[in-house]
């Protein structure tokens, strides 16, 4: 027999199942389809004696005293949450993936590489934006132009450091998501303090009302947190795509810092 033959023989696998899918090749907003979210466990709610009142307009229907989640209002709120991640990210926001439960560490970290943002994937220590000076006053922070290219000519003059610095305000986040709602309401609560936009995966016992753009969603499944946080983070992708292509061309999306008010007033006077 020939080796030619040899290799006819047997089966060829032609499509196989990969867990990662979803993180190494996140879909867009625009590709989610419904047998997407359906595949995903989206639409899977919690029993009925745990449901909230006020997410009655989301479920579709009750199977085995468990509530349905309505995919085609999940899919309607992703689309109108991704374009306010994609327009945040255009302008140059800042914008804070979090996710705190076990498993969800991978998918918190993809979303907000492809966003340029920022993540927590640990517990939300209380204070971070209502005492952000005290707790992240000596966080490191650089310069760059509209190309994302560092300054360092500038690193002097925003070293944590110097009593000059010492009252510098802290970067606070412009949009926040976040994908276990129930646990973080700390979180959420400091983000309507200094009203910061937030996103969150509501399941059918979690309060709507927490959150400025919800998406219901089944947030105990792996899967739906994963495809949830990768549309996201595609549309964050996009709207770095458009700032750094507006950036090139000399226009800004965005009100660029000016020298001053990174060097101290008194420079000039000496």
């Amino acid at each position: 027999m020939t080796g030619q033959k040899q290799k006819s023989i047997g089966t060829t696998i032609s499509q196989t199942y990969d867990p990662n899918h979803l993180l190494k090749s996140p879909p867009k907003p625009s590709e989610v389809t419904l047998e997407l979210l359906l595949a995903s466990q989206t639409h899977l709610g919690h029993t009925t004696s745990r449901w909230n009142p006020q997410n009655s307009r989301y479920i579709f229907g009750i199977r085995e005293g468990v509530h349905i989640i309505s995919l085609d209002v999940t899919a309607a709120y992703l689309r109108r949450a991704a374009k306010v991640v994609e327009e945040v990210a255009r302008r140059g926001g800042l914008i804070l993936f979090v996710g705190t439960r076990p498993g969800q560490k991978e998918c918190v970290v993809r979303a907000a590489e492809m966003t340029k943002g920022y993540h927590v994937f640990e517990r939300w220590i209380p204070g971070s934006l209502t005492n952000g000076q005290q707790i992240l006053g000596n966080c490191e922070i650089k310069v760059v132009n509209a190309l994302d290219q560092e300054l360092t000519d500038y690193k002097q003059y925003i070293s944590t450091t110097t009593n000059a610095d010492a009252a510098r305000p802290v970067l606070k986040p412009d949009l926040v998501i976040c994908l276990n709602p129930v646990e973080n309401e700390v979180l959420l609560h400091e983000c309507g303090i200094h009203n910061i936009p937030t996103i969150g995966v509501i399941d059918t016992d979690a309060d709507p009302t927490r959150v400025t753009y919800p998406i219901p969603a089944n947030d105990d499944s792996l899967r739906s947190v994963q495809l949830i946080a990768g549309a996201l983070g595609r549309a964050g992708e996009e709207g770095q795509r458009l700032r750094l292509m507006e950036a090139a061309k000399g226009k800004f999306t965005y009100t660029p810092v000016k020298e001053k008010d990174i060097k101290p007033s008194t420079e000039g006077e000496q």
